[in-house]
């Protein structure tokens, strides 16, 4: 599996392909140059978290089989999720994140999936207007959690 995208900005091809388990190391770094990881979570863990369940909905976004893009994407059978949207500073604006977005959607539609979720920080209305461009709304809802496995001490 592996679908090609051109980028706007260089014409450079993005191919979308699930990830293949190492290295881990550039995809951690690019979340952490996203802004997307916390304190609180053991990427290494969502990793293999992920790797264990719907591994082939972990998509990656390579150039030149160096990685530029990710997208964790999960179906439980009622709705669709994305999470760690990511696309490398040095490719923002050629239209990856809105490729990786539709490789989501084309799973999870392939799947039988009505109705794709996602979660949001409030104060990331980079994000926020991103998503808004590929016809997001928000929900009137309450997102709850509750850590079950604490990932560090």
């Amino acid at each position: 599996m592996g679908r090609a995208v051109t980028g706007t900005a260089e014409r450079t091809a993005l191919r979308i392909r699930p990830f293949e388990h190492r290295p881990q190391e550039p995809v951690v770094a690019l979340w952490t140059s996203c802004g997307l990881t916390r304190p609180w979570n053991d990427t290494h863990r969502d990793i293999a978290r992920k790797m264990a369940t719907q591994p082939e909905l972990f998509l990656v976004g390579v150039i030149d089989d160096q990685l530029v893009a990710t997208a964790m994407v999960g179906y439980e059978g009622h709705r669709g999720w994305v999470y760690y949207l990511a696309v490398s500073n040095d490719h923002r604006r050629e239209g990856f994140g809105r490729a990786m977005m539709n490789e989501a959607e084309r799973l999870l539609i392939e799947r039988g999936c009505p109705k794709i979720n996602l979660q949001l920080r409030s104060s990331n209305a980079n994000a926020i207007g991103f998503y808004s461009t590929l016809g997001y709304v928000q929900d009137d809802v309450v997102s709850l959690g509750k850590r079950l496995i604490e990932d560090r001490g």
